[in-house]
């Protein structure tokens, strides 16, 4: 399927009533797609399915008209929230251990690709923490450096371990058998009702 199919398809599965902070709406995007202004209506459709749970089928819709357009951050953000569509959403606020204090010497990618292990509270039959592995996207930022604090979302490798989670819950990240971060965590949101129109 071609681009502007796809960005329609994904477009017919916006409640028309929907808007973002901006009061943007599904008839904006609309007004970019007869305007052959494809990049723009995709950045819209992704607004838009931040403010209101959408089907899989949206996201996956959305990763594959990025893949098409080659846009790769888009298509890994459509892809990310394809995941969290499907096990849920785990929002924290991170912070860094200094260069000085931690293995970490150089900024890591924003965009998903870093898996780092948690200490969540989890145990292993010995007492000793167990810890569990989750990918992390920065949130607002491409970049985020040693030291430095932001919003981010994790996606653990196996969601079952996590649903003890509570906001207000302090974790720690591990790049290696030391403390990289600790976080708080913002927001736990269990998946929505797995149907797709």
């Amino acid at each position: 399927m071609d681009v502007p199919k796809l960005l329609e398809a994904a477009s017919l599965l916006v409640p028309e009533e929907i808007a973002t902070e901006n009061d943007i709406t599904v008839n904006d995007v609309w007004d970019y797609l007869t305007h052959d202004e494809w990049e723009v209506a995709l950045g819209l459709l992704e607004e838009l399915g931040d403010v209101h749970p959408l089907p899989l089928s949206f996201w996956e819709t959305l990763a594959s008209a990025a893949e098409q357009m080659r846009l790769e951050k888009s298509a890994a953000w459509c892809h990310w929230r394809c995941y969290e569509t499907r096990n849920g959403i785990i929002r924290a606020d991170l912070t860094l251990r200094p260069a000085t204090e931690s293995r970490r010497q150089t900024p890591f990618s924003g965009a998903g690709v870093l898996r780092p292990m948690w200490n969540i509270g989890n145990r292993t039959p010995t007492g000793e923490p167990e810890l569990n592995i989750a990918g992390l996207w920065v949130e607002f930022t491409p970049f985020m450096e040693p030291g430095g604090r932001s919003t981010v979302r994790l996606a653990p490798l196996d969601p079952s371990q996590w649903h003890h989670l509570q906001p207000g819950q302090v974790i720690a990240m591990h790049e290696d058998r030391t403390v990289g971060g600790t976080a708080v965590v913002l927001e736990v949101q269990r998946p929505a009702a797995t149907h797709t129109p």
